[in-house]
């Protein structure tokens, strides 16, 4: 690759020597005058991000920090081919198409129709694209019969991602969320009375939560959504956001109905970069089936080459995360999710009970569904806070999150730790023991770190992840 002009042309100045490169000064105001050897150009780049965090340590987030060499491979194969060219790269589309048929099946969709599906951005688009679907629905469905259409609202809880509340604003919908409680953090029938109406467009309800790792009460959800069309005659879908819990449910519990084995379950949504062991960003969206996805929001175009359908809200994107995905479907199948899924949970279930068994804690989620520890310190811990406990561990390395609750629960903090699936029960017992060893200096000597502003809180909320 040395004749490739580009890299001629920025390796044609003067030779630079390993100490050159320690003083080299980048500016921060424009791009500099002259370029510079690649080696150079790495060991900047690279020295700029040495105060980070260890991406296997940052148990914040949810997304995938482990990859095998032969899944870097694939990588390197497939990040210069552009995702939406199905023209040029039909056989990457024809593997998305399969996948979106595995995940409809493996979230038990009905065999006899079409599924419809699609890989998107992470979450959020798949979100958006299942959001505007449900709007576009409703929209049509009342102005065929002649009622007024301008007024969609979608009920969710107080716990959901970030995401939802951006569909609600960008797209022109009313939010109507159910407030959490202290001991609730989840969605339940209780305020859906007073929420519902014949302009709710869908009823949210998560798998797998960010701040607690709950799922919703989704069985009893759809139940009062039937008695309500019942008594009402108005009949409202359900959208399971799925995030963290569509890619653990189906291997952990095979008879726990989350899922399209729910009549009234529409659409459902994952993300792959999380337990679906893909590096970021890489999400899923599937509908029961190709009459959900409202055909007004598929456009046609023709200028990449043949005439293609496209229905997602981004266009351009890498396409290596699809060709990954097929990989580890292929390379683990369901046994291996199942056997992975299973021994994440258990790890997580040994951390908890060495955090709960310290004396410090309170657990949050009694129900433990995904890999999700959340905790909360017992009120005779006065001196230091979880915010205190975060940073503590931090001079470790250790990535943990520290958050207030949402709306109606906002004062209580949680300390929650993703557990993931490189970490074995050996390395949980050092993080456990680092924790433990925190809160015991912090109650010696105290902790100042001052709990954010709720308008802080939700600009660096976990549920951003």
């Amino acid at each position: 690759m040395t004749d490739h002009p580009a890299r001629m042309a920025a390796e044609e100045p003067e030779k630079m020597t390993p100490w050159d490169m320690f003083n080299m000064q980048v500016p921060t105001d424009h791009m500099p005058e002259k370029g510079v050897p690649a080696r150079v150009a790495k060991a900047v780049v690279n020295s700029e991000a040495w105060t980070d965090a260890r991406p296997m340590m940052n148990l914040s987030s949810f997304v995938t920090t482990f990859t095998e060499p032969e899944a870097e491979e694939i990588v390197h194969e497939h990040f210069l081919k552009n995702y939406i060219d199905h023209d040029m790269y039909p056989q990457l589309f024809a593997m998305e198409g399969r996948m979106v048929r595995w995940l409809h099946h493996l979230w038990n969709g009905p065999a006899d129709v079409s599924p419809y599906g699609t890989a998107t951005v992470g979450s959020s688009e798949a979100c958006m694209l299942a959001g505007l679907a449900h709007k576009w629905n409703w929209r049509q469905a009342r102005e065929k019969a002649g009622k007024d259409a301008t007024r969609p609202n979608m009920v969710t809880g107080g716990n959901v991602q970030i995401v939802w509340k951006k569909f609600l604003r960008y797209f022109d919908v009313e939010p109507r969320i159910a407030p959490l409680k202290p001991g609730n953090y989840r969605l339940t029938t209780e305020h859906l009375e007073r929420l519902v109406d014949e302009n709710t467009i869908a009823v949210v309800a998560i798998a797998g939560q960010t701040f607690t790792g709950e799922d919703d009460d989704i069985q009893e959800i759809h139940d009062w959504l039937d008695a309500y069309e019942k008594r009402t005659g108005i009949s409202i879908p359900m959208h399971i956001d799925g995030a963290s819990g569509a890619f653990v449910n189906p291997f952990c519990y095979p008879d726990y109905k989350w899922d399209f084995r729910l009549p009234r379950v529409q659409s459902i949504n994952a993300s792959g970069h999380k337990f679906g062991l893909v590096p970021p960003g890489l999400g899923w969206v599937v509908f029961r089936d190709d009459t959900v996805f409202n055909k007004d929001l598929i456009f046609y175009v023709n200028y990449l080459g043949g005439e293609m359908p496209t229905a997602t809200l981004n266009f351009s994107r890498n396409a290596f995360q699809i060709a990954y995905q097929y990989y580890t479907f292929i390379r683990l199948g369901f046994e291996g999710y199942a056997r992975i899924m299973t021994k994440t949970v258990e790890n997580a279930v040994h951390l908890r009970d060495l955090l709960v068994q310290s004396g410090y804690f309170t657990i949050m989620n009694e129900t433990q569904r995904i890999p999700v520890v959340a905790l909360t310190l017992k009120p005779e811990y006065t001196n230091f806070n979880e915010f205190d406990i975060s940073a503590k561990v931090r001079e470790r390395g250790w990535v943990i999150s520290a958050y207030s609750m949402p709306p109606d629960a906002q004062a209580i903090n949680s300390l929650r730790v993703v557990v993931r699936p490189h970490l074995n029960a050996n390395t949980l017992g050092i993080l456990a023991g680092d924790i433990i060893q925190a809160c015991q200096w912090l109650e010696k000597h105290g902790g100042n770190a001052t709990p954010p502003s709720l308008h802080d809180a939700y600009k660096s909320s976990p549920a951003k992840c």
